[in-house]
């Protein structure tokens, strides 16, 4: 049975809306639908669902089987239940799960987007990659970042599947904020060469077009993504495009993939190298700052008051935090440049 009452049907609350105690019965888009079982040997389900606010999950305990052939990841699907807290998190007490026509709703209500202006902050990096004087990087970053599919694909993706700017744009918008921040880095520590270390922010993150996939907006690792991860692909990826450049210095390509692999700080944290170079330190402190401040950006956009109050615990900080939130602004243009962006090819075949 599918919930269709022929008329299009509007989506009253978003996740980040939600309370303890309060009842739901409301659409979604499912992001997971993972069976399991009791220790009694019953299948049960663990749902995960999203909108363009936030992800929430839940157990359903009644005809797990059924529901789980109605939640493929990307269907639409209305549930009803309440919310509960789980350990220090919210969660959801299914009940029902019905599938939903996606004729009949808005999807920009489900894909997350950058607050921000994509064109704008295409623009931007336009004018900031410009201003790069080494030629040959020069040369390199316009395979990227002038025309063509790669392009259009930078600014659609998501910087990651979860924690920081996860949402479409998020690779541009994290990509742009690093490299505005070296810029600054560069022209305050002497003897930092700009141009390097402007094209290592740019890129730092390039291998994630090919880490990452989606299908029907739900976003998840691919193969390559998993066996390598985007450091490698992204390192392979400068290599690549720098063979086709005559004449590209060996020991700048080397330098510049340096930048790539160590970006994560430590070999703990999943670069195959750590930073040994002016440059490689800069972009590592940079890419660790710009994505914490997102994070908490993100919990500031969920509070109701402007006033200082203390968070839940940040698992992936390990600590709590203690923020005011800020008025979201951005909302309405960042879903109609959803709509827009969809007649562009999409990110992910």
């Amino acid at each position: 049975m599918q919930y269709d009452n022929g008329k299009p049907m509007e989506k009253s609350t978003f996740i980040d809306q939600l309370n303890q105690g309060a009842r739901v019965d409301e659409l979604f888009l499912v992001k997971s639908a993972r069976l399991s079982e009791t220790k009694a040997g019953k299948p049960y389900l663990i749902l995960a669902v999203m909108d363009r606010s936030g992800e929430i999950s839940g157990p359903v305990w009644d005809n797990a089987l059924e529901v789980h052939k109605l939640c493929k990841p990307g269907e639409i699907v209305k549930v009803a239940g309440s919310v509960q807290s789980y350990r220090d998190n919210l969660q959801l007490k299914i009940e029902s799960v019905l599938p939903v026509s996606k004729s009949m709703v808005e999807l920009g209500d489900y894909f997350p987007v950058s607050p921000k202006n994509r064109k704008e902050m295409a623009d931007e990096l336009q004018v900031l990659f410009g201003t790069i004087k080494n030629p040959h990087l020069k040369k390199l970053l316009n395979s990227f970042f002038n025309t063509g599919n790669r392009w259009l694909q930078f600014q659609d993706a998501p910087a990651a599947k979860g924690i920081h700017h996860a949402y479409i744009g998020g690779l541009l918008e994290h990509s742009l904020s690093v490299a505005q921040l070296c810029n600054f880095m560069a022209k305050h520590y002497d003897g930092v060469d700009r141009s390097l270390l402007l094209a290592g922010a740019l890129l730092h993150d390039i291998g994630k077009l090919e880490e990452l996939s989606s299908e029907n907006g739900v976003v998840d690792y691919t193969v390559a993504g998993r066996l390598k991860g985007h450091l490698v692909i992204g390192s392979e990826m400068v290599g690549e495009a720098a063979g086709k450049i005559k004449g590209f210095p060996k020991e700048l390509l080397e330098q510049l993939q340096h930048l790539i692999l160590s970006h994560h700080g430590r070999q703990e944290f999943g670069s195959p190298t750590v930073p040994m170079t002016v440059e490689a330190f800069v972009l590592s402190f940079v890419d660790d700052l710009d994505a914490k401040m997102n994070l908490t950006e993100q919990l500031r956009r969920k509070m109701n008051s402007e006033e200082m109050s203390w968070t839940e615990y940040q698992r992936t900080l390990e600590r709590y935090l203690y923020l005011g939130g800020f008025e979201e602004k951005s909302v309405p243009a960042a879903k109609e440049e959803l709509t827009d962006s969809r007649r562009q090819p999409s990110l992910f075949p």
